[in-house]
């Protein structure tokens, strides 16, 4: 196994990747980078019109994550992330697109510069995909308690759900590890948490027969 890893942790809001990604980081000894928090300066304008500020304000989060992918791709040792910069565009820029909130011309220039520099942005070596349904997703939300989350509605995280799966089907960038975490509690239950680590160790592994036929191979 290459000395350095940089695995990143994905799934819809609710779907307790920030938890995950911390047990985990504990576990392996990696260095966990959290979902970066900025102020966005368009974010009021955004909810006072969102058909003319989505744009604005979702090129401002996709600078964000850019920098903080960056970041993470300097750490000396093996990383482990918390969102990535491609569920900013995949999934987030989408949905105001697909809901009518994001015009088709804004939505083509975002996709272009999205596009662009995601080319040369090295992908993880394993993408973690938490996923839930909407029920757990609302379960974990409420009892969390954030006040600005109150007002989700199922069918919002239904759609995301939707353009979760649709991502995840067609990315091919990275091996993908995708763990259903309905009905099971691995922040509470050990038992449910070494389930985890079991799936999470078997990818490993094949990150390192994939590595090793790469060698012998070149």
């Amino acid at each position: 196994m290459q000395r350095n890893l940089f695995v990143a942790v994905a799934g819809n809001i609710g779907a307790g990747k920030s938890t995950l990604t911390g047990m985990l980081a504990a576990h392996y000894g990696w260095q966990p980078f959290y979902e970066a928090n900025a102020e966005n300066p368009y974010l009021a304008d955004f909810y006072q019109n969102m058909q003319q500020w989505s744009f604005h304000s979702q090129v401002f989060f996709l600078g964000k994550r850019l920098e903080h992918h960056h970041q993470l791709l300097q750490h000396p040792g093996s990383v482990l992330q918390d969102r990535t910069v491609y569920e900013d565009a995949e999934i987030f820029a989408g949905n105001l697109y697909e809901q009518g909130t994001m015009s088709a011309r804004d939505y083509d220039a975002y996709r272009r510069l999205y596009e662009a520099v995601s080319a040369f942005l090295p992908p993880p070596n394993l993408l973690i995909y938490l996923r839930a349904d909407v029920e757990t997703l609302m379960e974990h939300i409420i009892k969390r308690g954030r006040e600005f989350e109150r007002t989700m509605s199922p069918s919002y995280l239904e759609r995301l759900n939707s353009l979760y799966d649709r991502w995840i089907d067609r990315w091919v960038a990275c091996p993908v590890l995708t763990i259903p975490i309905d009905g099971l509690d691995y922040q509470h239950t050990p038992a449910d948490f070494e389930t985890i680590i079991q799936q999470v160790d078997q990818a490993l592994v094949g990150l390192r027969l994939q590595q090793n036929q790469m060698v012998e191979q070149g």
